[in-house]
């Protein structure tokens, strides 16, 4: 399911999503809206894993899994 939602942005961000879809590198305003948002929230959800792995505990199996998953790619597609 989706809504639609109406945002102001500036021109030149504007510009820049127009110039993805002419291009072809997106099929819509939309879908790089989507692409960002994404992107932005697994950015989010690192940083905060990140923030718990700083946080002064030890806690070997946290440990273990930031080791882990340091080594897997980032699908930031």
């Amino acid at each position: 399911m989706s809504r639609q939602i109406a945002v102001r942005l500036p021109e030149e961000l504007v510009d820049f999503v127009d110039s993805l879809v002419e291009e072809g590198r997106a099929k819509s305003r939309a879908a790089v809206v989507t692409k960002a948002l994404a992107r932005e929230r697994r950015r989010d959800a690192a940083q905060r894993d990140a923030e718990l792995l700083s946080s002064g505990e030890d806690d070997e199996d946290m440990t273990a899994l930031a080791r882990y998953v340091a080594h897997r790619p980032m699908n930031l597609d």
